[in-house]
């Protein structure tokens, strides 16, 4: 029996959410599922050909009466005309405002017998956008009316049932990381670029948002960098990025930090530091430590989110409350002064990244969401694989 065709719309840029969609959709498409992306842009993990995977961009046009592009509404008769013309089963959208808005309404044209609308909860849309005011009810309404919600941590679920009270079931499904591409494995060369060989190498990968902490990062490489050599990998970024460069450059730090801007491949710098920093003041999963993690990094993390849900306190990384910056300072510290520790920390978290969080796990979970979806009188729900 064939496999699903899945329409998957996410913001097609180097944020969790987009990066989770687009790997689920090429794992799936791997697997023989047809996959169209529906998004403004292509996502940047897509740019090569891959076999099962279809591009439809959403245009925006401009006309005087507009202040601003109806985006939604491109974006729903977008899926509608895709769903129309590539026989799609189902569309899967990430984060909830304003995609699940596009596929309610692409549904509604079509008839809700005609497709299947999931929606995946990434964690702003739920802490942050959804709960603006003039946002609250549109998100409540979108979560209640789409065929089957996933979260991507227990905490998420949780904090959604909490402020939504929206009655439903919310499976939690959570990121994943290729453990086939995130791989340990020093390139010296690559090391070389960024830091001396008697060096610790630091790491922060984000967006750079107030949410992220950066100025944490900050301070704890100042105290790292005051107690033994070291330098600092700044990976994205993002509108706190100058404040960060100016506390840098009051600490005289400048000249120990690189800042390689939104780059792709992050699977070749991880492998490339000794530990990862990431001391958001929340984080609904924290995808970058998971993918650090199956690098062989370890990571020192926010305590605060679903980073708990992956990350053993101790045992393959550390956990720390975003405001113990003495805390998280002698986590770093006891990890790079010791390398001992170092390797029998990373052995673990590798361990347990490519396990319960590696995509064929993962992704298998999303096929079997699917077929639940499909499964009544329709024979082409029979498409779960084993492995």
């Amino acid at each position: 029996m064939r496999m699903p065709a899945v329409g998957i719309t996410c913001y097609p840029s180097q944020g969790g959410s987009g990066v989770v969609a687009s790997e689920l959709g090429l794992h799936l498409a791997r697997m023989g599922c047809e996959i169209h992306f529906i998004t403004t842009q292509l996502p940047f993990r897509l740019e090569n050909y891959h076999q099962n995977i279809f591009y439809h961009p959403v245009e925006l046009p401009q006309y005087p009466v507009f202040q601003h592009a109806p985006y939604t509404l491109s974006l729903a008769s977008t899926m509608h005309d895709v769903a129309l013309r590539c026989g799609l089963d189902i569309l899967h959208v990430h984060y909830a405002v304003p995609h699940a808005a596009g596929a309610y309404l692409a549904r509604q044209m079509l008839g809700p017998e005609r497709i299947k609308v999931v929606t995946t909860l990434h964690g702003t849309d739920i802490t942050l956008v959804g709960q603006e005011p003039s946002y609250f009810p549109i998100t409540r309404f979108l979560i209640q009316q789409s065929d089957a919600v996933t979260a991507v941590s227990g905490f998420l679920r949780d904090e959604t049932v909490r402020v939504f009270d929206c009655g439903r079931d919310i499976q939690v499904i959570p990121n994943f990381v290729d453990a086939r591409l995130y791989t340990p494995g020093r390139d010296d060369a690559v090391r070389a670029r960024f830091a001396l060989p008697d060096e610790k190498l630091l790491v922060h990968a984000s967006n750079f948002r107030k949410v992220k902490n950066p100025q944490a990062v900050v301070e704890v490489f100042a105290r790292v960098a005051a107690a033994m050599p070291a330098r600092l990998l700044l990976i994205g970024d993002g509108p706190e990025m100058p404040a960060v460069r100016e506390a840098l450059a009051a600490r005289g730090l400048t000249d120990r930090v690189s800042f390689p801007g939104a780059v792709t491949g992050l699977e070749d710098l991880l492998p490339v530091c000794d530990l990862l920093l990431l001391p958001s003041l929340h984080e609904s999963f924290g995808l970058v430590a998971l993918e650090a993690m199956a690098c062989g990094v370890v990571a020192v993390a926010t305590s605060r989110g679903g980073a708990g849900e992956f990350i053993h306190d101790g045992v393959n990384g550390y956990l720390r409350d975003p405001e113990d910056l003495d805390g998280m300072t002698a986590a770093a510290l006891a990890v790079l002064g010791d390398d001992g520790l170092r390797q029998h920390l990373a052995e673990e978290a590798r361990r347990d990244a490519a396990g319960d969080f590696g995509a064929p796990c993962v992704v298998k979970k999303y096929l079997e969401l699917y077929d639940r979806l499909l499964a009544p009188g329709d024979l082409r729900s029979t498409f779960v694989r084993d492995g």
